[in-house]
Formats: C-alpha cells, structure tokens, sequence
C-alpha cells in the first residue's frame, strides 16, 4: 500500500519535531536581510532590485515588488516598531531540479528582535576562499559560518577572503570598505553588492565624498587609513587587524559611513 503523507516523519534528536523547532532549521540560511525600524526601511528600491534580479537569475521569474512589499507589511504589522525581517525566495518544485524553472517563485517571511551588530573594532583572519555565485545572495554558504569559526580559534573576532588573484573581497557575511584619509576605497573584486553599501555609497556621493573602487592586497593595504565592514546590521564596524596587517581604528571614517547611511531617507514599507 502506497505511504500517505502523514506517515513521513520529521525527528529532531530522537523525537517527532515540533513545528516551532523547525523555525529556525527553514531560515537557517536565509536568502534577504534587512534592519525595519517603525515600520520602514533604508534601501528599499535596492532591497527590491537585488530581490528581483537574484530572483530572475535562480528561477527565471520573479515575484511582482508590490507582492513582496505586502508580504513584508503582513509580516510586521503585530510586531514591536523594532524587527529583523528575513525574505525567502523559494520554488515551490523544491530544489535540484529544473521543474520551477520560468515558474514564479514563492516568498517566506519571518521577522525577529531587531540588531545592531558588534561595536568593534575587529580582527579579521585572511582565508583563501572565493563564495559560489558571489554576486548573488543565496543560502548555499555554510563556508562562512566554518570560517568564522576556525578564525575565532585562532584567536580573531571573524574572517576576510582573498580571492585566487590575492584581493580581498569580502568578509563572511560582510561588505568591506577601505579609507585612504580623503576618499573611501571599495574593493575591486567579486562581491555582493550589499544594501548598506548602495545606500552608503549613494549618499556619500550626495555628500561630495570621493569614492573609487581599488584591487586591495594584504601588500597594498598596508598603505591605507582604515578599514571597516558594514552589512544590513550596520553601515561601519571598524576592522584593526586583517591577517597580519594592523591599521589605524579611523574613527572620522567610520563616523562618516554612519553619516552617509542616516542621511539615506528611511521609507514605509
């Protein structure tokens, strides 16, 4: 006789798995992450973009932004005017195979307490490691969490990868960005294009901050001013230490990320 659906089972150490245990296990690596703060978001035509082309590239359609701005607002409308609220784009053929291909995918919500990220400054191990589909943000990374935590072992707060050409890309679940003491350096590598770093980079034009994009090295490096990382957490956390190279904490530079990010208008969802 041919099983029915319910007689599949879901076990989590040993036990039939209760509903609100999987939460976390569906979310575990998310696809979009953003900081909402009284219902309203910074970005969030890039927030929208970059949903929409990841969208198209994974599954060859996307989802309308006015569905995904409704979905969004269902999803923080109970909550506290502080969340974390995490967007996942998913087909409903599931994944490996090509059955959801031109199909429009499906999103999940799930909001959460709000964060700020770590204070700094940090020290960030050097990894030789380039992420798969690095333009693109997706769940397939569970490099970064193994990379965090060989770094915290060897006595660092978190990790930067150097590509096979020796720049410096990104760090794990960070944008990094660079000071020369007159203009912020973005690196010239394979990267996401984070959120925070559009809206930053958007509003540090508006301001008349130089701005160039740069190939960084551990050699190259050492010339500069400051370093910091920033994600959907935080416009600048700053890094002192990557691998063996110590640079100065820069506080005008990071207090001026945080001046370009708080002058990006913060819109309703």
């Amino acid at each position: 006789m041919p099983a029915s659906v319910n007689s599949f089972q879901i076990v989590l150490d040993g036990r039939k798995a209760a509903p609100e245990e999987l939460n976390p296990l569906v979310f575990a690596g998310f696809a979009h992450f953003m900081q909402v703060r009284d219902g309203k978001v910074r970005g969030m035509d890039l927030h929208l973009a970059r949903l929409r082309a990841a969208s198209v590239d994974f599954f060859g359609a996307a989802l309308p932004d006015e569905s995904l701005r409704s979905f969004m607002r269902i999803a923080i409308e109970d909550g506290s005017c502080e969340q974390s609220l995490t967007v996942t784009i998913f087909s409903r053929s599931g994944e490996f195979t090509s059955a959801g291909i031109g199909s429009e995918p499906a999103a999940l919500v799930r909001t959460g307490p709000p964060s700020k990220g770590p204070i700094g400054p940090l020290r960030l191990a050097v990894v030789n490691f380039e992420r798969p589909l690095p333009t693109v943000k997706h769940v397939g990374e569970a490099a970064k969490t193994y990379y965090l935590h060989q770094a915290v072992r060897q006595g660092f707060d978190d990790a930067a990868f150097v590509d096979r050409r020796g720049r410096l890309s990104e760090a794990t679940i960070w944008n990094l960005v660079y000071w020369d003491g007159e203009a912020v350096v973005w690196p010239e590598a394979a990267v996401l294009a984070g959120v925070t770093m559009g809206v930053v980079s958007r509003q540090l034009k508006r301001l008349g901050i130089p701005q160039r994009r740069e190939e960084i090295t551990l050699e190259n490096l050492k010339h500069l001013q400051g370093a910091a990382v920033m994600n959907s957490w935080t416009p600048g956390v700053p890094v002192t230490t990557i691998g063996q190279v110590v640079l100065p904490e820069a506080k005008p530079f990071i207090e001026l990320l945080h001046k370009a990010y708080i002058a990006e208008p913060a819109l309703s969802i």
